[in-house]
């Protein structure tokens, strides 16, 4: 997959593209002059400091995203192509917060922290320093270990499919995701695809509890707002896991319930 950057300053006719008037009005044909959009279809669209992304931008990147097609008009011009692509962005939220819309659209939400312990910062120092020293001999000390990932992503993907998800797990993540108090049905979806992901990696095929606390702590972690004050605030990983735990529990109460009692003795 290809990967493309898309920087800050981009203009709106580089990242939708644009039509060539000049070819149009010549030839009687419609060419396109692709943008960004074009280049990143079936591949990875990424976007640095996207919560600092301009409004126009995000416009662009949100109907692109909903349609699955890109539209350039231009001039009473109109041309489409296909732009399905995976977004990734980074950002640090103390510069400024994802408009609503966009990160709607972001799936899951990651937060990378600094590393506390000494011999762990020590070992980011020594490999930083062997990389710069040999790349090549560098990645190549460390091709191995990527092979063996790629491989094991291989054969989660052909997993997948065969990944069972019951009438019961389908209630379930309905129930956290509104006792979270998330009412976007987009969440409800990606926590039930990063669920799935996780039992077909960790080679199993049904979807448990460990699974579901972690698709929900990615998927829900940055649509759930607890301080007014602070639209970065998240949701407590204990906290999801404590909705869990219930909703779990109310299920298998419910289940209880449900069964017949056995017969009792026939009367006298």
């Amino acid at each position: 997959m290809s990967i493309v950057d898309l920087p800050l300053n981009a203009t709106e006719d580089r990242v939708a593209g644009s039509v060539d008037i000049a070819q149009a009005l010549r030839e009687g044909v419609m060419a396109l002059e692709p943008g960004l959009l074009a280049d990143a279809n079936r591949g990875i669209l990424y976007v640095d400091e996207i919560n600092l992304l301009d409004d126009h931008l995000c416009d662009v990147l949100l109907d692109a995203a909903a349609l699955g097609t890109n539209v350039v008009e231009r001039e009473g011009v109109s041309i489409s192509h296909p732009a399905r692509f995976l977004l990734v962005g980074t950002m640090n939220p103390e510069e400024g917060d994802l408009r609503p819309q966009l990160a709607d659209r972001i799936g899951l939400h990651v937060d990378v922290e600094a590393i506390i312990d000494p011999d762990g910062r020590a070992e980011v120092i020594r490999r930083r320093e062997a990389f710069t020293a040999d790349p090549a001999s560098f990645v190549a000390l460390w091709g191995a270990a990527e092979e063996e990932l790629v491989a094991s992503l291989q054969v989660a993907r052909e997993r997948l499919g065969r990944v069972a998800v019951s009438e019961g797990i389908y209630r379930v993540i309905a129930q956290i995701v509104v006792r979270a108090g998330v009412m976007s049905h987009r969440a409800d979806i990606t926590l039930l695809q990063c669920a799935k992901a996780l039992s077909a990696l960790a080679g199993t095929r049904d979807i448990g509890r460990d699974e579901l606390l972690v698709a929900a702590t990615l998927a829900l972690g940055h649509r759930v707002v607890l301080d007014p004050f602070d639209a970065g605030a998240g949701i407590d990983e204990r906290i999801l896991q404590r909705l869990l735990d219930d909703v779990l529990e109310e299920q298998a109460d419910a289940k209880k319930a449900a069964v017949p009692a056995a017969p009792g003795p026939p009367p006298i």
